[in-house]
């Protein structure tokens, strides 16, 4: 069967609405979702009737309300169609109700303290913009998840939120540019999905992968990504067999997966899918990385989505391309043929640099995480510290637009030095892999998002802030006598307020960082240092003005984060000290015996042991080490569980507990460099990064 056969067979999208709904609900349906208004309850009822006869067309049984908790994974609650009836039998059925909202425990998701143990209810309601789809003869109807009193409890919810408040934002600034056909602006996204793939075998052999995904020891293999020949290498035959079962899928439920490619490390790999809606986005995404997982195991593999799996090559992230595009299909930050002309282009772009500079800090906040600290800062993701890439030639226009000056840009065409090959068309920027935000050509990539994350948090901070900056802009047009001139000079104070914010340079050098330092220009190096942000004035006070998040969950979401960061730590911590305690430290010395044995018959036959005794006394050395530092963290985290307060704990274990952390598999992994391998206990990085053929 043809990919445009199955695309989206397990969907319930237009082409299955329009079969299925009459005429008049489906105009009611769109109507609603297009104007973002209640659903009749009479219209609910023919779409839950609908929906339920397709589902069970296509085999399903069940169906849940597919929500996105705090956890950052997705949540469902199974129940059947089946109603009894006289007789001992059953019917299908399934009401209007049931597909409007559902009712799952809300007390046992992550919920920041908004509801205690006792207080059990809590809602999930229908998301008619985000299309059901039917997963394992499951019918999944997304759901935005709040508590019994009304807080969002899940990503969607506050996502939802932005998306309306800069629509009205941006429409409004258009308006007052003269745009008045616009209805409505969106914003687009496409995630790019990095991940590793290793042999499922072999990782079960490793306890911290199994426990944490992540490994928490390993010496590096003798080659890692150094002679970049795996970077858009040709892919192996196993792996190219899980990426066509895992496209399969995923166009079947609509997921437009459509670029698949070798990254830079060994072992490690990228999807990414064609732009869409933010939300669906969303939505798609969170399917995609269940799949990934499922997947990799019915091909002998297990999938790690941990953003720094391996130490030492590339860690795994998920650049979050996000623009604006009006209902009429127009790019608001494409800066067309002469960008330094372009008002409408300057304009939104410079409400991305206000907004990346004003909320710098609960940008970073918004991709924290106990494993994006060990990734950010190095082989090629970017650094702690926000800052913008525009590239040498579209600064050059946007400083030529503010000082009224004519700019060229750059139109050069690379010629290949060989007549057969084609003369190539020089894009205005280059890009910079080091940029936290880099714009490129019509969008701006963020390319902080970890692999593991759910791109909603970051989304929904980027909408607000540049939803912040277009009203402050649009209440300034709205007082101007000359919209043009006042555009103008917005731009220019804009640039002009904001300039530290952009870089094109090596965001990896030594300079930057004092640079950045001298600039102002926050430096959130850890998971405790820039979760905090999300309760600072400024931000509780953003969140409010625009309706996305009340105190009340801005706090609720930074006690979660830093409640998350501190069990991950601890998980890790605790499966530290089992690997090292039960098999890494026996091993050792197991090995420190046997060398001593042929120190022994070397020297009863005269022979000089003065390489083994000292390779045995090195390795003793590091033997006591990795116990002693197993003792010690040990303690460190007995220490930990005295300590309530949220904040507290976080940083307790950044400052106490991951140093020590540091210190043990620093100890284990020279040891294992000198100790023979069949008596080491894990499999080598060279294994689990070579093992896929």
């Amino acid at each position: 069967m043809s990919i445009p056969e199955i695309f989206a067979e397990n969907v319930f999208n237009e082409k299955a609405m329009k079969a299925a709904l009459s005429p008049e609900v489906y105009r009611s349906l769109k109507k609603a979702v297009n104007e973002n208004e209640p659903l009749d309850f009479a219209v609910a009822q023919e779409v839950a009737d609908a929906m339920k006869d397709w589902a069970i067309s296509k085999g399903a049984t069940h169906y849940t309300h597919w929500f996105q908790p705090m956890t950052g994974i997705t949540a469902e609650k199974h129940d059947s169609f089946i109603a009894p009836v006289k007789g001992g039998g059953v019917i299908m059925e399934f009401s209007g109700k049931a597909l409007i909202k559902g009712e799952p425990d809300a007390s046992s998701f992550p919920n920041g303290g908004i509801r205690e143990t006792f207080e059990a209810r809590g809602y999930t309601a229908w998301d008619p913009s985000s299309y059901a789809f039917i997963k394992d003869n499951t019918l999944c109807i997304p759901t935005a998840f709040c508590s019994f009193s009304g807080e969002a409890l899940d990503k969607k919810t506050p996502l939802i939120r932005s998306l309306e408040t800069l629509n009205k934002k941006a429409v409004k600034v258009l308006h007052l540019l003269g745009k008045e056909d616009v209805k409505s602006v969106h914003v687009t996204v496409g995630a790019e999905q990095e991940y590793f793939l290793i042999d499922r075998e072999t990782a079960l052999k490793r306890e911290d992968l199994v426990f944490t995904g992540r490994t928490l020891f390993g010496a590096n293999a003798p080659k890692g990504q150094e002679l970049g020949d795996h970077y858009f290498g040709a892919i192996k035959p196993r792996v190219k067999s899980f990426m066509e079962s895992l496209n399969r899928e995923l166009w079947k439920l609509g997921v437009l997966a459509k670029t698949e490619h070798n990254e830079a490390a060994p072992a490690q790999h990228e999807l990414a899918p064609v732009f869409t809606f933010v939300n669906t986005a969303t939505d798609h995404n969170q399917i995609t990385m269940e799949l990934m997982k499922k997947i990799a195991e019915r091909h002998g593999l297990v999938c790690l989505l941990a953003e720094k799996p391996f130490k030492g090559v590339n860690g795994s992230g998920k650049h979050n391309n996000w623009s604006l595009v009006t209902d009429s299909g127009v790019n608001l930050l494409d800066p067309g043929e002469t960008p330094a002309e372009n008002l409408q282009f300057l304009l939104f772009l410079s409400a991305v640099l206000k907004a990346a500079d004003d909320y710098q800090d609960i940008l970073r906040a918004s991709v924290a995480s106990a494993g994006n600290d060990h990734r950010l800062g190095a082989h090629e993701a970017p650094p702690a510290i926000i800052s913008v890439f525009l590239g040498d030639d579209l600064l050059g226009a946007l400083k030529a637009f503010i000082n009224n000056d004519t700019y060229h840009a750059d139109k050069t065409v690379m010629r290949l030095g060989a007549k057969i090959l084609p003369p190539l068309p020089k894009d205005a920027t280059d890009r910079n892999r080091t940029s936290p935000l880099a714009f490129t050509g019509n969008k701006f990539e963020f390319r902080m998002v970890g692999s593991n994350d759910s791109i909603a948090d970051c989304n929904v901070v980027l909408n607000t802030a540049v939803a912040e900056s277009l009203d402050l802009f649009a209440k300034e047009l709205e007082n101007s006598k000359n919209v043009t001139e006042t555009a103008h000079k917005i731009v220019a104070d804009t640039v002009k307020n904001h300039e530290r914010i952009i870089f094109n340079g090596n965001n990896y050098s030594d300079e930057w960082v004092e640079e950045a330092k001298a600039r102002g220009l926050k430096n959130l190096k850890t998971t405790p240092e820039a979760v905090v942000s999300y309760t600072l004035d400024k931000n509780v006070e953003l969140f409010a003005k625009h309706k996305v998040l009340s105190y009340t969950e801005l706090h609720a979401i930074e006690k979660v984060m830093l409640d998350n960061y501190s069990r991950i730590v601890k998980i890790e911590a605790l499966t530290m000290i089992d690997m090292a305690k039960k098999n890494i430290y026996p091993a050792i010395n197991n090995y420190v015996k046997d060398v001593l044995g042929t120190a022994v018959l070397k020297g009863n036959t005269g022979i000089s042991a003065n390489t083994e005794l000292t390779l045995a006394n090195t390795l003793s050395s590091l033997s006591d080490k990795v116990f002693a530092y197993s003792e010690k963290l040990e303690h460190l985290v007995e220490k930990s569980t005295a300590i309530v307060d949220s904040k507290e704990l976080a940083f307790f274990i950044k400052d106490e507990i991951l140093p020590c952390m540091e210190e043990l598999r620093s100890a284990s992994d020279k040891a294992e460099t000198l100790t023979d391998e069949k008596y080491w206990p894990y499999p080598s990085y060279a294994k689990l990064l070579f093992s896929v053929k």
